[in-house]
């Protein structure tokens, strides 16, 4: 489905990928994403998952899902179109000595046929897709029939919502595209799902956990794409602003005490069931 809206210029899907792809490449996203681990986990208990059942990890990063997954036993197959996050999900594989197949894919253009799996997953992932209709369409076209999307999206009231949306005020999304954070709404995932699926959601907490903000802002600006590129974006003094700004936020939502950074992030669990 298009994202052309009559007030907006047509949208070129491939260039934003294509940008986005970059920003995913640089940095290093492992760092950060293996603290995501526990989401992973609980997910895979959220979609009760079986032994041998087939599993897909869409937009996987460093693999969260994908090793919660093999952790259960089941038959995992691993994609992501940044083919280094596929490294790192690899070697974690085989340090745990887990079986999983990587495959570097597309999250809008799956390559497999129709109702391959019984599982898909996708952790903070599947959401920053520049067409989001196109990828809720392909979740729902691989997974068969009575089968079980699982998925965990940052809500736009949470903590990275909120990042997100300080970092739009520095460097704006492109126009036309929708917000990530819209997949972690219950009415955007009703209209995406809800004509062919059962959806079910409940509220989530991610709690970041660091030595201190200014250690956070060094990981974050060092390892995590989009917030490596938006101070890449912009100048001496943007950068300076952008991270006052950032600091700000995290001194509001930080419920430590000590110096340290605790800081509860909201996200959307979600299980859906295809009919």
């Amino acid at each position: 489905m298009s994202l052309q809206t009559t007030d907006t210029p047509a949208i070129n899907v491939n260039v934003i990928k294509g940008r986005q792809q970059a920003a995913w490449s640089s940095g290093d996203y492992a760092v950060v994403g293996t603290t995501l681990q526990i989401v992973g986990e609980m997910l895979c208990e959220a979609v009760d998952l079986r032994s041998s059942e087939r599993v897909l990890d869409v937009a996987a990063g460093n693999g969260n899902a994908t090793l919660a997954a093999a952790r259960r036993y089941a038959e995992v197959v691993s994609t992501d179109y940044v083919s280094a996050l596929l490294d790192r999900g690899r070697e974690r594989a085989e340090a745990d000595r887990l079986s999983v197949t990587f495959q570097v894919a597309d999250a809008e253009r799956l390559p497999f046929v129709d109702e391959s799996f019984d599982v898909v997953l996708s952790t903070f992932g599947v959401m920053f897709t520049p067409d989001q209709e196109q990828a809720a369409s392909e979740l729902l076209r691989v997974c068969r029939s009575g089968g079980r999307i699982g998925l965990a999206n940052w809500t736009p009231d949470g903590f990275i919502g909120q990042v997100f949306q300080t970092i739009g005020k520095y460097v704006p999304p492109a126009p036309g595209i929708k917000s990530p954070a819209l997949w972690g709404t219950s009415a955007q995932l009703e209209m995406m799902f809800g004509a062919e699926a059962s959806i079910a959601a409940r509220q989530q907490a991610f709690v970041f956990r660091y030595r201190s903000p200014a250690h956070w802002m060094s990981v974050f600006r060092g390892y995590y794409g989009p917030v490596l590129k938006a101070f890449a974006a912009i100048d001496e003094q943007g950068q300076v602003n952008l991270e006052r700004d950032l600091l700000m936020l995290i001194d509001r939502c930080n419920v430590a005490r000590d110096g340290t950074m605790v800081v509860p992030s909201g996200y959307l669990e979600v299980v859906i069931t295809k009919r």
